[in-house]
């Protein structure tokens, strides 16, 4: 640490990390992914169903794209918000997939979707602005809230709602401090989606406060199953539109999560904002990435529905499986790649290795520590009791993963 000296003469020292960076944690899902390759590199036998991301390869005319793009010199900067050609794929996809009607001066393309978060709540939030997120959540929205000087208010959403946020609860967490609402529908990490009708009563509520602006995450709106059509808020109330952030990227739908694409659709006035942000932290996104994005929005779109068909026979396995489990209680999710188990009635129980699994971290620590199965505990989400296990994997790894899960309950006592 730096010295620095005192008026009297003594001398302190000085963290050289911001005060902010006290006020958030690391990401849970990156340390819970971290620490099971480290147990992996060092000879265990892990199986990892704590990451959020696509087993599938990248389609094979997304990677000639990209590579036509080197062959064709497109290495060098584009505009920060994005290439032209991008920017309307993007405008051309929210209109096909949602009837979303957005220019091209309103698209922002980021580097993945968390860049699209963070750039709209850093361009908008004063100290003290407000905003609403349900839980369950994904992990970095309470603390990019916070790392923009906003204060979170976690509603804890219901099980027997299934997880969803009801107009009572949106209506009761609202104040004259409110400035957004998130929702992220297919949800990480329930599953947990919206229909048009489920949404409508939600855009009642937010019609009777107009100070309250909308960020819907809708990453993972093609993973959905069971004939499940998701909405999004725009779509269901386009009074809604003037202050509607629509989000989504092609990291799940289209196996790219390594390319680090994300979009945005909003008005124009916060466009401009977010990317004069960007343009003062990390300019434009990679420009053969945009190329290879441009080829997914665009190019055959058949696939998805094949690998949705794989995930959801992965999803009908999982649940039936872990509700075999002794003390767990799976829910059956209609979107994303993940499950949210309760693991409630193991709370208080002891390991075999002597473990006294007193919480959720208690329980996915032993999980890991003793059968070699990664996952995520539920209060990293913002919901205590739970755990996240991601079926984007094998459906092998899946069968000797819920197997080990099993004889870990079995083990409780």
């Amino acid at each position: 640490m730096p010295a620095i000296s005192t008026v009297s003469g003594t001398v302190e020292t000085m963290s050289i990390v911001a005060d902010r960076l006290n006020r958030i944690s690391p990401s849970q899902t990156v340390v819970i992914s971290a620490k099971a390759r480290a147990l992996k590199a060092s000879g265990r036998d892990i199986i990892s169903l704590s990451a959020g991301e696509p087993d599938f390869r990248t389609p094979d005319n997304i990677g000639k794209a990209a590579a036509r793009a080197i062959e064709n010199g497109q290495t060098q900067y584009t505009d920060v918000a994005g290439t032209p050609e991008l920017r309307k794929a993007v405008a051309e996809r929210f209109r096909l997939d949602s009837g979303l009607d957005y220019t091209a001066d309103e698209i922002l393309v980021s580097t993945g979707g968390k860049q699209i978060i963070y750039n709209a709540m850093m361009a908008s939030l004063n100290p003290g602005d407000e905003t609403v997120i349900p839980a369950p959540c994904w992990v970095s929205y309470p603390d990019i809230v916070t790392l923009a000087e906003g204060v979170p208010v976690i509603v804890h959403c219901k099980r027997e709602n299934g997880f969803k946020l009801t107009a009572d609860e949106l209506r009761a967490a609202i104040t004259p401090r409110t400035k957004w609402l998130f929702l992220n529908s297919p949800c990480n990490p329930t599953g947990a989606s919206y229909s048009a009708e489920e949404l409508r009563p939600l855009c009642d509520v937010l019609l009777e406060h107009p100070h309250v602006w909308v960020f819907t995450d809708d990453i993972y709106a093609k993973l959905v199953y069971d004939g499940f059509k998701p909405a999004t808020f725009v779509e269901v109330e386009p009074r809604l539109r003037s202050r509607t952030v629509t989000m989504n990227g092609v990291s799940k739908a289209y196996a790219m999560t390594g390319w680090r694409i994300g979009f945005s659709g909003a008005p124009v006035e916060l466009t401009k904002a977010m990317n004069k942000l960007q343009g003062q932290s990390t300019g434009n996104t990679c420009s053969i990435a945009q190329a290879a994005a441009v080829e997914a929005l665009q190019g055959p779109q058949d696939f998805i529905a094949d690998m949705v068909k794989i995930y959801e026979e992965r999803r009908n396995f999982v649940v039936s499986r872990i509700n075999q489990c002794n003390g767990l209680e799976c829910d059956m999710p209609s979107g994303a790649f993940y499950v949210f188990p309760s693991v409630e009635k193991c709370l208080g129980k002891t390991s075999r290795s002597g473990v006294v699994l007193k919480t959720d971290e208690d329980f996915v620590t032993a999980l890991l520590e003793e059968e070699g199965v990664a996952a995520v505990h539920g209060s990293a989400f913002m919901y205590t009791g739970y755990m996240r296990l991601s079926y984007a994997t094998d459906t092998e790894s899946l069968r000797k993963a819920c197997e080990r899960i099993e004889n870990f309950c079995n083990g409780l006592r």
